[in-house]
């Protein structure tokens, strides 16, 4: 039976690439705009923000509905600035969500890029601890032999 040369550690070890975090590298790749992008897609898409804005509103809507009309800066019904302000909001706020998506989405796939190589490399593990065993069963086996066949 023809046997394959089983790989010492030293040689496995010297054969492995160096794990890599994928957190890291992401997180040095990206730029100051990018980082940006990625902190107000995390921080716009709360409950806290959220409140903020419900407050924010409130605030704005009864201001200029309840306060004296000398100090209304948009008296009701004429929510003119409001709506141009909400409507700011979203169309800055659109495109920086869509951005900081697009890269969580990229650091998802290099992440599963980087567990798929830590599988592989378990599976050449598992691969080679299999090899050995099954050379042990062998010399196990051999020496067993020799044993039984001793007078």
């Amino acid at each position: 039976m023809a046997h394959k040369k089983v790989k010492s550690i030293e040689e496995l070890k010297a054969a492995r690439k160096p794990v890599i975090n994928p957190n890291e590298v992401h997180s040095q790749s990206l730029t100051r705009t990018e980082r940006l992008a990625i902190w107000i897609t995390d921080n716009v898409g709360t409950m806290g923000f959220f409140f903020v804005i419900l407050v924010w509103t409130i605030v704005w809507l009864s201001w200029n509905i309840f306060a004296p009309k000398s100090v209304q800066f948009d008296p009701f019904p004429a929510f003119v600035l409001w709506l141009f302000i909400s409507n700011m909001i979203q169309i800055f706020l659109m495109p920086l969500i869509m951005v900081g998506q697009n890269l969580q989405g990229r650091h998802s796939e290099f992440r599963a890029q980087a567990d798929f190589e830590v599988n592989v490399k378990a599976e050449q593990e598992i691969e080679t601890i299999l090899q050995h065993l099954e050379n042990q069963n062998e010399l196990i086996l051999q020496i067993l032999k020799r044993i039984e066949d001793k007078p």
